[in-house]
């Protein structure tokens, strides 16, 4: 999947370009609005986005399991290799160990990530601030170079930026010139 970010000025474009991109099979799911007036979103029936969409939540909670997991699995090995007091430890202890290790570091790796903003809309926070509306469109890999081409040729002012939600790494940025 690739999110694809863009900043739209007014509400009635954000509006339209929710109905071109429904018309190209984008599911409402996949789209989502960061805007300064959250009313309006709501008084528009807008898909506003969650903390999931605006914060580095969902990648934390995956690196938190990953190194939580590694490191209790790596403890409870060594705990059975080497036994404290002459325990006799098996492979429950591996498993219970690995498993507590996951869950407190998704945990506490889930608390860091929900204060860290997403590095997307970070990006266009200035724009935000002066009342423009940023939406974020979840395609798949196949699907982007239609969907570019549908907002270019409706929009021509537009520039494309996407972001790759495995890399993470932001490439273009869709702006609409006001």
């Amino acid at each position: 999947m690739i999110r694809l970010y863009f900043l739209v000025p007014t509400i009635e474009s954000t509006t339209q370009i929710i109905s071109e991109l429904k018309q190209l099979s984008v599911a409402e799911e996949h789209i989502h609005i960061v805007g300064k007036d959250h009313d309006r979103l709501v008084l528009e029936h807008l898909p506003e986005a969650g903390m999931a969409e605006k914060t580095d939540l969902l990648p934390a909670l995956k690196r938190g399991l990953i190194y939580g997991g590694s490191t209790g699995l790596l403890a409870g090995i060594a705990a059975v290799t080497f036994p404290p007091a002459g325990l006799v430890l098996g492979g429950a202890a591996i498993l219970g160990m690995g498993a507590a290790g996951a869950g407190f570091g998704a945990w506490i790796s889930g608390m860091i990530g929900i204060s860290v903003e997403d590095k997307g809309v970070a990006h266009f926070e200035k724009q935000l601030e002066q009342g423009d509306f940023l939406m974020l469109v979840d395609v798949d890999k196949y699907d982007f170079d239609a969907v570019e081409s549908a907002i270019k040729s409706h929009h021509p002012e537009a520039t494309v930026e996407w972001v790759d939600l495995k890399s993470r790494s932001v490439e273009y940025a869709v702006s609409f010139k006001h």
